[in-house]
């Protein structure tokens, strides 16, 4: 019997214009949590769909347990022990957790339900992985937080009598609270045997939890290593093909005495109370706080999008109320949202596109779009913030997460903003992208603009803001200058002490 439960040999696929895997090697051990790490567009989601069944490989073989198979449908892989959860959650909202896991194949008999053995199945897999996390198995899913969503998911694979588990950035919107509980399943899960492929950004996580790991690049298999063997800096060397000597580029102190916006004493319902900060000129000024600090909402406020009580907000000294977000995009303030693919891209669109989306009034002549002006500007942008696209037609969905996280800066950026507020702006995008994109906020830094940066990664806080305010229940408790700022004193004012 081989030592691996799954091998695939010289995996080939060719999109066209595109090598997407070249010759990849990817072997797992039986019973390991085995890490599969890359860049956006490294690989990676096209090597676990061809595992999956949703593409044929161009060339190469499969082994399950070191039998040869060929998956031509989701199915195939399926019935070979194989399950995906993905990042996007595949539950049917309206139905409870029971009937979510044995969805397609419950328990019946001529056609009829068999309700009670078909509970008594279910409860058997989401009592292995969700005790202590769902409370009630017969609410409608929707009903269910996301990491409740993702145990029913684990329960449901697990269900199909999973060999091989395959997770796609299972702690993408996990609290620290809930991975802990995702880690301790793993383990439980290890221990039984099932195999786990786990797919994450978070470099941190494949130390805790991984055995071993793979790393691809640009289509290529590049090495596999055990976890305890290595370092991070090791595996970001691997995934980028460079050493990487430091997580964040080195700042340039710019003049800081213009104040740009200016927000006072703003309240806003029960979300944001009194609160006030100023931003300058060539600032970077970092946001943080814990779930329901109110980070976004303050934000949100400040361009339109919610409605402020009372308070007052101030761009270049003078006193603006913005009804509609329109309004503050028009006076020079550009907001990227957290969720770049839901709010802050039209995914089916081309770059083009995407880029004049904001500001289409630019390009208009005798009110048609000029379409000569529209490209001239999308190529300007791709060449100054370096978007890696085969063409500025290129639909932005295909992109990888930091060349879309690009496009979301150059649509604003085209709006002839002042003022950036980026809202998680290196979110699930890999880390030589996030250096990248580092890079280009001190840059505009550097040139006059004014950025506020949201974000829950306390080490990007640290790394990247000249001034960080601190936020706990709505209320700003803490202003930290670059140099006083240390992570527990941020964390001192995120769980809400106040000096």
């Amino acid at each position: 019997m081989s030592d691996y439960v799954l091998e695939m040999k010289n995996i080939t696929k060719i999109f066209p214009g595109v090598v997407a895997l070249n010759n990849v090697n990817f072997l797992v051990k039986r019973g390991e949590v085995h890490a599969l790490l890359g860049e956006n567009g490294a690989g990676k989601s096209t090597l676990m769909k061809i595992l999956a069944g949703t593409y044929l490989p161009d060339a190469g073989e499969i082994f399950i347990e070191g039998e040869k198979v060929v998956f031509t449908h989701p199915l195939d892989a399926i019935k070979n022990g194989i399950a995906v959860i993905y990042q996007e959650l595949n539950l049917v909202p309206t139905m409870n957790a029971i009937d979510n896991v044995l969805l397609g194949h419950e328990v019946s008999k001529n056609g009829f339900i068999r309700e009670k053995e078909h509970k008594a199945e279910a409860k058997k897999w989401l009592d292995l992985v969700g005790r202590d996390i769902i409370q009630n198995y017969s609410v409608p899913v929707s009903q269910l937080s996301v990491a409740q969503q993702q145990m029913v998911e684990i329960a449901k694979a697990l269900s199909l009598k999973a060999k091989i588990l395959v997770m796609d950035e299972p702690s993408a919107t996990l609290t620290d609270k809930e991975l802990e509980k995702l880690f301790s399943i793993i383990k439980e899960l290890k221990e039984k045997n099932v195999t786990i492929i786990y797919i994450s950004h978070r470099l941190e996580e494949i130390f805790n939890v991984c055995d071993r790991a793979t790393v691809l690049r640009d289509g290529n298999f590049i090495n596999t290593v055990e976890v305890k063997e290595v370092d991070k800096n090791k595996i970001i060397s691997m995934m980028i093909g460079r050493d990487l000597k430091n997580t964040f580029p080195p700042k340039t102190n710019v003049a800081k005495d213009k104040i740009l916006l200016s927000v006072k004493n703003v309240n806003v319902g029960k979300k944001v109370k009194d609160a006030s900060f100023d931003l300058y000129s060539g600032e970077i000024l970092g946001v943080f706080g814990l779930v329901g600090s109110g980070r976004t909402e303050l934000m949100r406020a400040v361009i339109g999008a919610d409605r402020i009580d009372s308070g007052a907000v101030f761009l270049n000294g003078k006193k603006i109320v913005f009804r509609h977000p329109k309004e503050s995009i028009k006076c020079g303030i550009g907001f990227a949202t957290e969720d770049r693919k839901a709010q802050g891209l039209f995914l089916n669109m081309n770059v083009v596109s995407n880029i004049s989306m904001a500001c289409l009034e630019k390009f208009k002549k005798s009110g048609m779009i000029d379409s000569t002006l529209e490209n001239k500007n999308a190529k300007k942008y791709v060449s100054e913030l370096n978007i890696k696209t085969p063409s500025i037609l290129k639909n932005v969905g295909e992109l990888s997460g930091g060349n879309q996280q690009k496009v979301v800066l150059a649509k604003w950026l085209s709006t002839d903003s002042k003022v950036l507020i980026l809202d998680e702006p290196t979110h699930g995008i890999d880390v030589g992208a996030k250096y990248e994109i580092y890079t280009l906020m001190n840059e505009l830094a550097e040139k006059g603009f004014g950025i506020i940066m949201i974000s829950s990664e306390l080490p990007e806080i640290l790394g990247m803001s000249d001034r960080i305010i601190v936020m706990h229940e709505g209320r700003i408790t803490g202003q930290l200058n670059r140099q006083e700022a240390t992570e527990s004193k941020v964390m001192y004012y995120a769980t809400g002490a106040v000096d």
